[in-house]
């Protein structure tokens, strides 16, 4: 495993993501831009735990980051953004991620009945904000172990 290279790629996955969730929003299509944005999420939050080596099978990367705000070992600048954008990472997790594939099989809504406007944009916005969060992590994290801390 190449930890730079598996940021890297979950980096890109949550780029990808999070762009096929803003055309998704433009074309109304709330349910596929929940979908992509979950999925942003996800990735964005998979790319800070590699950094530190964690690489959980998981939709829902908040719990594991929730550790790392608690670990003495990382710097205080990377644990402070840690918990400054932890409460996005907690917004679209496991529960999005089957509900826009399966809807709510309990009282038969289908995935596409589930979503709005409003619950897309808010999705939308998590996720660029998860994003962004993770890219000003992993530059902290470059700084820290190149011994150029500001």
């Amino acid at each position: 495993m190449n930890s730079l290279e598996d940021v890297e790629y979950r980096l890109n996955l949550a780029k990808g993501f999070l762009k096929e969730a803003e055309e998704d929003f433009q074309l109304k299509r709330w349910r596929s831009c929940v979908n992509s944005a979950q999925l942003s999420v996800e990735n964005s939050g998979k790319a800070i735990l590699m950094l530190f080596g964690i690489s959980p099978k998981t939709h829902e990367p908040a719990k594991h980051l929730a550790g790392l705000v608690h670990n003495a070992e990382i710097p205080d600048k990377i644990r402070e953004k840690i918990k400054e954008i932890l409460p996005h990472f907690l917004v679209l997790g496991v529960e999005e991620h089957f509900m826009t594939d399966y809807g709510d099989e309990s009282s038969y809504v289908l995935p596409w009945d589930m979503f709005d406007e409003e619950s897309a944009k808010s999705a939308l916005n998590t996720a660029q904000r998860c994003k962004s969060g993770s890219e000003d992590i992993i530059a902290r994290n470059r700084q820290w172990r190149s011994g150029k801390n500001e």
